[in-house]
């Protein structure tokens, strides 16, 4: 019979926890949240033998079992709870060896609460370059384990760890922090208060729960209170002895003095990347160079899309009879799919150029820097990670922001991440900027659409500062700011990480986005397809009567070829999904919108990207059989019924791109707002600030230059 073994990965940020994830899964993982949080897990299988398969659960980075953050504490909620469904058979502690001490204090932690582990030594190559080296035989002895030096981003070690893995799983062993000087009664009462056997988990957790306001929470309180229990001496006293066994542990087993030349390169090119002017104005550029690279570099894989969707669509005209399944797949789910899957290539290059900037331990000093930036507007450094993040899905940024210790700064920074440019904008973005801006160069191989996308971007960054600042000023907290990152080493980009991550969003991208998609292009079209039946009537009365009147037979072929044009035009407003259109039409009209635009502007409250998927389902209903125009071709040639102008001008193009880089049209961002801040109030005015803001930009520009 099959073995399943649960295995955690625990380990301090940094410490190579996603390289081993990946070198031991490979594409056998999935992403989901921990039960009770929004925080991501990310779980793998790995089949060691016909007998053995790990379950390997990627737990949060953190530097210690008393968390300071949200993200931290769900760590420790399963490290310390034998009753909690992802509890470990085994937990594979990685430690950076080179910082090998700072490390080892959480990994002394974990073992006191009695959870079997052993050491998987990371980044063995980059403490050799650095001159340090550790004997292993040494150490396992001095703490009492078995340690496995790997390389998990060259694959090294794997193999052997793999093996280790198929023998027993390791029983608890020495006792790194002795409690002998602690109250013994107050320790019993704490173990049955908390019914904890073991004696450091029980006073861990009353610790950790002492501020919380419950019924067992006071209970603990008065047990510290009655016993004079000093909780601060005792965590000094608890990292000074902890220390004093690592100490030794690593002088005992280090084999070679500390060089410190690869430092000082690393210190000489934070010299540059920090600095507070030079650092900045290399983030803007690297930003200017990432969006160039999204318009040049997708160019040929989009034309490829774009030319198989339109063989697909016609493939399926012609393959199926005539009628109503032939027109809902045609003009219906491919044409809103063809919309959007499109961009993928777009996506696809974004997401590659932040995931290297991630990879190589850059976006760690990009909130380095901005720390001094991000202050006046009430937020630190660490907002900014999810603010960029927030540039491939505000979503997972949103949780993301849990490493923000400040609840005000974290709350500030949910509030307006949403105003950072998702990848869901980009094919929205992309189309309006290629209807009006000319594909021409400056500045050499450089052109214009990558500078007007940089200027979106950074619309919305300056939106998202200057929204920041206003909220400062109305959300108030009493507790402590401070500030503190880790500073990575520099390390070149794993290609195998690199395809697992473009692999997990164009997936995420494709059926998240894909399943939405099709659900509202099949709506869509049945609302476009049909209306109220005196209206749908009338049209068909008109046109049989001109069809009638046309008596020479040379011209009528032309003529019906345009009246049929006009007279799907006409169905389409007589639709039921024209009449929503036209109902709406006088409260957007100031900005210069449609009925048309109308419409997409209620479908993409599912979800952004679904505009596009909108007009191309919209223009194929109301385009002929033979009308192959891409969607961006066939919005160039709309006029506007009244006035016989173009209805998409310079002004009114403009207008979309700002509504849709301030809307928050995104369902999920309001859900997962309301989950992370345990409030519909929150997430309710969001949601009509963002409104409000899109809005009034859009009335601002298209009154101004319409």
């Amino acid at each position: 019979m099959e073995r399943l073994i649960t295995v955690a990965l625990v380990g301090n940020p940094n410490c190579g926890k996603t390289s081993l994830f990946n070198a031991l899964t490979g594409l056998n993982q999935k992403v989901s949240n921990f039960p009770g949080t929004t925080v991501e897990k990310k779980i793998g299988e790995a089949q060691l033998s016909k007998q053995v398969k790990l379950q390997i659960i990627d737990l949060p980075g953190t530097y210690s079992l008393y968390p300071k953050s949200a993200d931290e504490l769900v760590t420790y909620e399963i490290l310390r709870n034998k009753s909690e469904t992802n509890y470990p058979d085994l937990v594979i502690f990685i430690a950076d060896a080179s910082n090998l001490k700072r490390n080892l204090l959480l990994f002394t932690q974990v073992c006191d609460l009695g959870v079997p582990a052993l050491i998987a030594l990371n980044m063995i190559d980059v403490a050799e370059r650095r001159g340090i080296a550790y004997e292993i035989p040494v150490l396992e002895a001095q703490l009492g384990v078995k340690v496995i030096p790997i390389n998990a981003r060259k694959r090294e070690g794997i193999d052997t760890l793999k093996q280790v893995l198929l023998t027993d799983i390791p029983d608890t062993h020495k006792e790194y922090f002795s409690l002998a000087n602690v109250d013994h009664a107050m320790l019993n009462e704490l173990s049955k208060a908390t019914d904890k056997r073991n004696a450091y988990a029980a006073l861990q957790y009353a610790i950790n729960a002492k501020d919380l306001l419950s019924e067992k929470s006071l209970r603990l309180k008065t047990i510290f209170d009655q016993a004079n229990f000093n909780i601060r001496q005792f965590l000094e006293d608890e990292v000074f002895a902890r220390y004093h066994i690592i100490d030794e542990a690593v002088k005992a087993a280090r084999l070679k003095p500390k060089d410190n030349l690869k430092q000082s390169i690393t210190r000489k090119v934070d010299a540059v990347l920090t600095h507070r002017f030079y650092g900045i104005g290399i983030f803007l550029v690297l930003m200017f160079l990432i969006f160039q690279a999204v318009f040049s570099w997708s160019t040929y894989p989009m034309d490829w899309v774009e030319l198989g969707f339109a063989s697909l669509s016609e493939y399926v005209k012609n393959a199926l009879p005539a009628g109503v399944l032939n027109d809902l797949l045609v003009q219906g789910v491919l044409a809103g799919l063809s919309g959007v899957i499109v961009f993928l290539p777009q996506i696809v290059v974004l997401f590659f150029f932040i995931a290297i900037l991630e990879d190589i331990g850059y976006m760690a000093r990009v909130g380095f820097i901005m720390d001094k930036v991000m202050r006046p507007f009430g937020m630190n450094g660490k907002s900014i990670v999810p603010l960029i993040g927030g540039m491939a899905c505000a979503v997972p940024s949103i949780m993301a922001s849990r490493s923000i210790e400040n609840k005000r700064e974290r709350l500030i920074t949910i509030l307006v991440i949403p105003l950072m440019s998702c990848s869901a904008r980009l094919p929205v973005y992309t189309l309006l900027i290629s209807m009006f801006i000319p594909d021409a160069a400056v500045f050499g191989p450089f052109n214009i659409h990558g500078l007007v996308l940089m200027f979106m971007y950074l619309v919305g960054f300056i939106a998202a500062l200057f929204s920041a600042w206003m909220f400062k000023h109305f959300i108030k907290s009493n507790q402590q700011n401070y500030f503190l990152m880790e500073l990575p080493g520099y390390k070149l980009p794993l290609a195998s990480n690199l395809l697992i991550t473009l692999y997990e969003k164009a997936g995420a991208f494709v059926l998240g986005a894909g399943k939405i998609i099709i659900a509202v292009s099949v709506i869509l079209w049945v609302l476009a397809s049909t209306g109220p039946k005196a209206k749908m009537d009338a049209v068909a009365e008109k046109y049989a009567t001109q069809m009638e009147q046309m008596k020479d037979n040379e011209t009528k072929e032309a003529l019906m070829s345009g009246l049929t044009l006009q007279q799907n035009a006409d169905y389409l407003e007589a639709s039921y999904a024209g009449q929503f259109g036209k109902f709406i039409e006088p409260a957007i009209l100031p900005l210069g919108f449609d009925w048309k635009i109308g419409i997409s502007l209620l479908t993409s409250l599912a979800a952004r990207e679904v505009f596009v998927g909108t007009m191309s389902t919209i223009y194929s209903v109301s385009g002929s059989d033979d009308d192959l125009d891409s969607i961006r071709e066939a919005m160039l040639k709309e006029k506007n019924p009244n006035t016989g102008k173009p209805t998409y001008s310079l002004a009114t193009v403009f207008s979309l791109l700002l509504f849709y880089a301030f809307a928050l049209q995104c369902m999920s961002t309001v859900a997962i707002v309301k989950k992370e801040t345990a409030s519909a109030k929150w997430a309710i005015i969001q949601f009509v600030y963002l409104t409000v803001l899109a809005y009034g930009s859009s009335l601002l520009v298209y009154q101004i230059f319409g």
